[in-house]
């Protein structure tokens, strides 16, 4: 078993999920998938869940680069959830003031054999994208040996839930080398 306090240790995968931000939300499916993954025991003690991150432009990847330099993760998974949208979204790519940074993971791999999960060139404007691109810029920066994807969930439903949790849990076991 991994201990996390011990700065020698290297989790293979860290995870995040957002707070809320609006009034009508009750839970951010980003959060919700992670929960249900603790819940049922999907993950093994070499991921870290870094959950219900501030909807904060500063706080947030301040928190995310934080917990990057703490327990050295393999694989970055940041999440989020994007009401307009209906199946997992892998976003391709991050963009600020022009510039445009990329993931260096192979997103058709990662997506074959999931059911309802697409690639996204569009991670938004809101603090997702934001928060992928300081991420990526960090990592690139510090040649730091990590790499990074972030993942927009759509809204959990009785009719979708399965269905995103199964595609979810895929491309994590395939980051894992499970797969």
């Amino acid at each position: 078993m991994v201990n996390f306090n011990d700065p020698r240790a290297r989790s293979q995968l860290l995870l995040t999920s957002f707070q809320t931000w609006l009034p009508h939300q009750t839970s951010n499916a980003s959060d919700d998938v992670l929960q249900q993954l603790l819940t049922q025991g999907q993950l093994t003690p070499n991921v870290h869940c870094l959950r219900q991150l501030p909807v904060d432009f500063e706080a947030a990847p301040r928190r995310v680069i934080r917990a990057i330099e703490q327990y050295r993760p393999r694989f970055i998974v940041l999440c989020g959830m994007a009401e307009g949208r209906s199946a997992l979204s892998l976003e391709a790519q991050a963009k600020h003031q022009g510039s445009t940074l990329a993931t260096s993971l192979n997103l058709n791999w990662l997506i074959s054999g999931t059911k309802s999960s697409q690639i996204s060139l569009d991670a938004g404007n809101f603090v997702c994208n934001r928060l992928y691109y300081i991420v990526l810029q960090w990592l690139l920066l510090n040649r730091h040996p990590s790499q990074a994807l972030f993942i927009h969930i759509p809204p959990l439903s009785e009719s979708n839930q399965l269905t995103i949790l199964s595609d979810f849990a895929h491309i994590i076991q395939k980051l894992m080398g499970n797969h």
